[in-house]
């Protein structure tokens, strides 16, 4: 009997994050509490820039941001924002965040480590560029490493997990 594998990635659905970018400049462009603040949101190439007069306003921004992208069920692990700080541009604040999207090296490895440890025995995993391929005789296994990736061993890794080509 052959084996069954499936492939881990982390990719991001543009149209969605387009659609939930410009929701977004709506709500801000509509909004009470962002009158007469110069708040804008536009996506550019891979990053989503912000700006705003103040810092407050932009954290709110981002806000707004992670709302419309949650209902769109597009992962918050997709925006970069680890460390990130609105920045002083003259008269306004600018945030600018790159969107992820690859499995990176360093999540990679933490994966196939994962799976090692805590996911069943006789299921391989092997890094290929920025996607994982998991293999197993058993389909069952292949189910419980799914499983295990969505749960709580899954949070540590930080990028969003889509499971594609099963077989």
């Amino acid at each position: 009997m052959a084996d069954s594998s499936f492939d881990i990635v982390s990719k991001l659905d543009r149209q969605e994050v387009d659609n939930a970018v410009n929701q977004a400049a709506r709500e801000v462009s509509q909004r009470y509490d962002f009158r007469n603040v110069d708040a804008s949101i536009e996506l550019s190439g891979d990053t989503v820039v912000m700006e705003a007069n103040s810092p407050e306003r932009v954290i709110a921004i981002v806000d707004v941001l992670r709302s419309k992208l949650t209902k769109r069920k597009v992962s918050l692990k997709a925006l970069d924002l680890k460390d990130r700080e609105p920045q002083p541009s003259g008269k306004i604040y600018r945030m600018v965040v790159p969107l992820r999207e690859g499995i990176s090296q360093d999540n990679a490895r933490k994966i196939t480590k994962l799976i090692r440890d805590e996911g069943p025995k006789g299921v391989k995993a092997q890094i290929q560029g920025d996607e994982v391929r998991v293999s197993s005789k058993s389909r069952d296994s292949l189910q419980e490493v799914i499983a295990l990736l969505r749960g709580e061993a899954g949070r540590k890794i930080d990028c969003a997990l889509q499971f594609v080509n099963y077989r």
